[in-house]
């Protein structure tokens, strides 16, 4: 599944398995813009901030709604042999603002799914963060990727896509890359039977976790999206989604010894 960076106004040209969200065109975006909290909602109407992201316009769309859950808003999906995704547009320097902390909880795992494989890699739930960068440095199959999906949809690509994902029996804080672009990598933040029906907390350091999935330091941060997806596996899956937070790395105490 390649991830591509494009204004969501309308859906894409191609028949390829390329999801459309930002184009990285962020100007009049402040570097203070938050993102936006589900909790927020006054009513089960998503707020405007996010927008749908498609994978393929022949695809059938995950649903997504604004419920109650425990007396507060939460976004939640329900994929059935379907993948899309929600997206809102950023402008961030994620060595100020590194931290990411959200909240998920899932019906049941993708059984059938597999994130090695092309032909299986769905999961009931990502948290999907896009970078900008220098597109001329990279090798020359990654220039023709861009240029082809730019092509294509009549958008941009994102430099790099880093998703975090919801696994099925790959160990946490594996790093699995796209089958299609080296510039989309996953890392998986839960796997197995564990905790699944409970809601469960998470809290990483992006720049540390895209220097260790591309080996180099990320540009600006320019797209957040969510995605339960299970259009491979044809398999019915639900989440639910809290607030996406991001915030500064608490600095590391200094101890006493060493002052």
């Amino acid at each position: 599944m390649l991830f591509s960076i494009a204004a969501c106004t309308h859906t894409p040209k191609s028949t390829d398995a390329m999801a459309t969200y930002p184009s990285d065109d962020v100007s009049g975006i402040d570097d203070d813009e938050e993102i936006a909290a589900f909790s927020q909602n006054q009513t089960d109407v998503l707020s405007a901030e996010w927008e749908p992201m498609l994978i393929n316009r022949n695809k059938k769309r995950t649903e997504y709604t604004v419920v109650s859950d425990q007396g507060r808003k939460v976004l939640h999906a329900r994929a059935a042999a379907s993948a899309s995704g929600l997206m809102q547009k950023l402008d961030i320097d994620p060595f100020l603002d590194s931290r990411l902390t959200w909240e998920w909880r899932i019906s049941r795992l993708v059984e059938s799914a597999d994130n090695h494989d092309r032909a299986r890699e769905d999961a009931p739930a990502r948290v999907i963060l896009g970078f900008d960068g220098n597109k001329d440095n990279l090798p020359f199959a990654d220039q023709i990727m861009f240029e082809a999906a730019r092509a294509i949809t009549g958008r941009e690509i994102p430099y790099a896509t880093l998703m975090y994902i919801r696994a099925r029996k790959a160990p946490v804080d594996t790093v699995i890359s796209n089958s299609r672009s080296g510039r989309v990598k996953m890392i998986v933040v839960a796997t197995g039977k564990d905790g699944v029906g409970e809601w469960r907390a998470f809290s990483r350091d992006i720049a540390a976790d895209y220097e260790r999935a591309f080996g180099e330091k990320p540009g600006r941060l320019i797209a957040v999206g969510v995605l339960t997806d299970t259009d491979n596996t044809g398999e019915t899956v639900e989440a639910w989604y809290r607030d996406i937070q991001l915030t500064p790395n608490a600095p590391i105490p200094v101890p006493e010894t060493a002052r």
